[in-house]
C-alpha cells in the first residue's frame, strides 16, 4: 500500500540524520514514539514531537528504556506502527523486551544511535559497538532483523524500510546508527506518499471466536488483530501454544520457538541487502557499514587510483549478515578488509564466513577515520600484497 500524504513532507530538504530518520518513521506510518531521552538520539524525539500534531501521533516519555520499550511493544498490539530511540546504555536495559518482542511477535522499529562505550563512555562521540549487542544481547533462540544507514537519506530510507520488514516478518527490527550520521547535515530526498511503499499489516479476518494469535501461515507468520476490538485472546513471554496460553513441554518449545528463526533464516536471501561496487576483478574487498562505509568508498577509489583492484561490501542489513555471499568471495579473494568504530565486531563475522579461504584485516578507527582514510590505504596495500592466508583475524596497526 502506499504511504499516508499526512506524514510525507515530500522534496528535498537538508536534514540531520536523527531528523531524516523522525520523517522516515512518520513517512512509514509511525504514530506513536515511546523513550526515555538519551544523547546522541535527542532529535528524532524534537522532531517527532514537532510534527506528531501534524498526523496524529502519539509521543510518551518513559521513565526508563525498559518501559519504553514495553509501550512501545503494548502500542504495537492495539494497531499503531511504534517505535522507540536509544543509545547504548539504553539498549542494554532493552534486552529484557527485546526478547518479549521477539517471543510474542510483535512488529516495531528500536533505533539505537550508537555512541562510545561501554557503559556511559562518550555520549557524543561514534561508535558501532553494539553490533553483537543487538544481535546476541537477549537471551534464549531468537534472529532479529538489523539495518545501518551511512547517511542522512539512508536513515531516511532504512526507517521506512525497518517499518516494513519489521510488519513482513512480525519481529523488532533494528536501525543501527551511529552519532557520526545522526549529527550528519545533508540534502534528504523524500519522495511524494504515492512513490513510497508501505508493507500492510497483516490482519485476521475471520470469525472473532476462531481467531489464535500465534496460528501461523505457510511463512510462519501469524495474523494480527488490535486489542480492543472485541477478540479474546492471550499473550504471553512464556512458551505458548496458537492461542497464547502458557504449555510448559519440549513439543511446544519446538512448536513455539523454532518457527520464530524459521521465519527469518528459511527467507534470508529476500531479507539480506548489501551494495557491491567493483567487486569483478578485485583483489581485495571493503567490508563496511554504517559511517565506516563513507570512508571505504573513498579509500576504494583513492586506492585503485594507485593500481590496487579493491572492491566494496557495503552492508545494508548487518543482521542477518550475508555469510553467503562472503563464503563465495572468499574464495577468489586473496583478503577482506573491515574497518569499524570498535574493536572488532563485524570482522568475526567476515571471518567465520571466509572459512579460512582468505585473510581478513581488521581495522579500529574512531570518528577521525571517517574523514582520514590513511590508515585504510596502507591496511589495503598490506592486505594486497599477501601470498599465504593466516589462521587468525589480523589487527592493522601502523
Amino acid at each position: 500500500m502506499k504511504a499516508d500524504s499526512k506524514g510525507v513532507l515530500g522534496g528535498t530538504h537538508k536534514l540531520s540524520g536523527n531528523y531524516a530518520c523522525a520523517e522516515g518513521a512518520l513517512a512509514a506510518g509511525c504514530r506513536f514514539l515511546g523513550l526515555y531521552p538519551i544523547i546522541p538520539a535527542l532529535e528524532i524525539s524534537e522532531r517527532f514531537l514537532k510534527r506528531a500534531p501534524e498526523v496524529g501521533a502519539t509521543f510518551i516519555q518513559m521513565e526508563d528504556e525498559v518501559s519504553a520499550l514495553a509501550a512501545v511493544l503494548g502500542a504495537s498490539w492495539t494497531g499503531k506502527r511504534s517505535m522507540t530511540v536509544t543509545s547504548g546504555p539504553g539498549l542494554s536495559l532493552m534486552m529484557e523486551h527485546l526478547g518479549l518482542g521477539v517471543m510474542l511477535e510483535t512488529p516495531c522499529v528500536i533505533v539505537d544511535v550508537q555512541r562510545v562505550g561501554p557503559s556511559l563512555g562518550l555520549p557524543d562521540r561514534a561508535a558501532q559497538g553494539d553490533v553483537m549487542q543487538a544481535r546476541w544481547g537477549s537471551h534464549g533462540d531468537y534472529e532479529v532483523i538489523a539495518l545501518s544507514p551511512s547517511s542522512p537519506q539512508e536513515m531516511f530510507d532504512y526507517t521506512i524500510k525497518a517499518f516494513n520488514l519489521s510488519e513482513r516478518y512480525r519481529v523488532p527490527v533494528l536501525v543501527l546508527a551511529d552519532e557520526y550520521v545522526a549529527h550528519l547535515e545533508e540534502e534528504v530526498v523524500i519522495p511524494s506518499a504515492e512513490e513510497i511503499e508501505i508493507e500492510p499489516r497483516r490482519y485476521y479476518d475471520g470469525p472473532k471466536d476462531k481467531y489464535l494469535p500465534f496460528k501461523r501461515d505457510e511463512d510462519f507468520v501469524p495474523k494480527m488483530v488490535k486489542i480492543g476490538d472485541g477478540f479474546k485472546f492471550h499473550v504471553t513471554g512464556l512458551t505458548h501454544d496458537d492461542r497464547g496460553y502458557p504449555i510448559m513441554n519440549e513439543e511446544c518449545q519446538e512448536y513455539n520457538v523454532h518457527p520464530l528463526l524459521r521465519k527469518i533464516r528459511n527467507f534470508v536471501d529476500q531479507i539480506v541487502e548489501f551494495t557491491e561496487t567493483n567487486i569483478d576483478d578485485a583483489d581485495v574487498i571493503l567490508v563496511s557499514y554504517g559511517a565506516s562505509s563513507r570512508a571505504a568508498l573513498k579509500a576504494m577509489e583513492q586506492a585503485r587510483n594507485a593500481g590496487i583492484k579493491v572492491g566494496s561490501l557495503k552492508l545494508t542489513t548487518v543482521w542477518p549478515f550475508p555469510e553467503k555471499r562472503v563464503a563465495e568471495l572468499a574464495k577468489r579473494v586473496k583478503a577482506f578488509v573491515v574497518p569499524e568504530m570498535n574493536f572488532g565486531q563485524i570482522a568475526l563475522e567476515v571471518e567465520r564466513c571466509t572459512h579460512g579461504d582468505a585473510n581478513v584485516l581488521f581495522i579500529p578507527h574512531g570518528e577521525k577515520g571517517i574523514e582520514d582514510t590513511e590508515d585504510l590505504l596502507a591496511a589495503l596495500k598490506q592486505a594486497a600484497g599477501m601470498t599465504a592466508v593466516e589462521e587468525k583475524i589480523i589487527e592493522f596497526k601502523k
